[in-house]
């Protein structure tokens, strides 16, 4: 979208007046950590591989855990966390598209350079777990996690990460809405996505184009074009 403020790094926590919440949550960020932390000591295997299109693009060293994605939660995940999701719905953080999940990169990989063209998303990585050397580059700046603090990016911008380490490293990603977007522009975004959810989960059914089944039934282009301009009407 055209006219949002672009910058490859956001520091969210140094402005409380656009981004009320993120001061507490770092605050919190023990809440979260903590859970997360039981969690894991007791279910090892937490993270699976994402979908065969998301290890390509994030490749199979990344996987997460996802509690929201297109402005639904996941309830039984939700369950898994109850202190973390009570901590996020409490703080009215404007969340966006891909939602909230924790994710994990393994040691010895990385994200390749990619960008989601999404300039109307911001997305927030909570460290929980960061070894030395981890590192993210977005545009031509390189930042590290730190833990219990956030690292804000646009993801618009192209971006790598790499984990040279022996441990996993693992961060909370929290996608936002822009705060630059009108509440028109928002909601109109909203729209958009929940259409896309509904129509992924079977919601929406799937019709083919009037044109495609004219087409279809041996009308060839004529039938097509019939079709697209109102000819051969019935």
């Amino acid at each position: 979208m055209e006219g949002l403020t672009a910058k490859p790094f956001w520091d969210v926590s140094s402005d409380p007046d656009t981004f009320p919440w993120a001061q507490k949550l770092e605050a919190n960020a023990n809440i979260i950590a903590q859970e997360f932390q039981s969690k894991l000591d007791r279910e090892a295997a937490l993270f699976s591989g994402d979908s065969a299109w998301q290890n390509d693009v994030m490749g199979k060293g990344w996987s997460a855990f996802r509690l929201q994605r297109l402005g639904v939660w996941n309830v039984e995940n939700c369950k898994e966390f109850p202190e973390t999701y009570k901590l996020l719905k409490s703080l009215n953080i404007p969340i966006a598209v891909r939602g909230v999940c924790f994710a994990r990169q393994a040691p010895g990989s990385g994200v390749q350079p990619h960008s989601d063209g999404r300039n109307f998303i911001l997305t927030s990585h909570l460290g929980l777990k960061v070894p030395e050397g981890c590192w993210m580059q977005v545009g031509e700046e390189r930042r590290s996690w730190e833990e219990g603090k956030l690292t804000t990016l646009d993801t618009s911008f192209e971006h790598s990460t790499g984990n040279p380490s022996d441990s996993d490293r693992h961060v909370l990603i929290i996608d936002f809405w822009h705060p630059d977007l009108t509440e028109a522009e928002r909601a109109a975004l909203i729209a958009v996505y929940d259409l896309r959810n509904k129509f992924e989960t079977g919601q929406v059914p799937f019709r083919k184009p009037k044109a495609l089944l004219k087409e279809e039934e041996g009308q060839g282009i004529a039938g097509l074009f019939g079709s697209l301009f109102g000819e051969n009407k019935k």
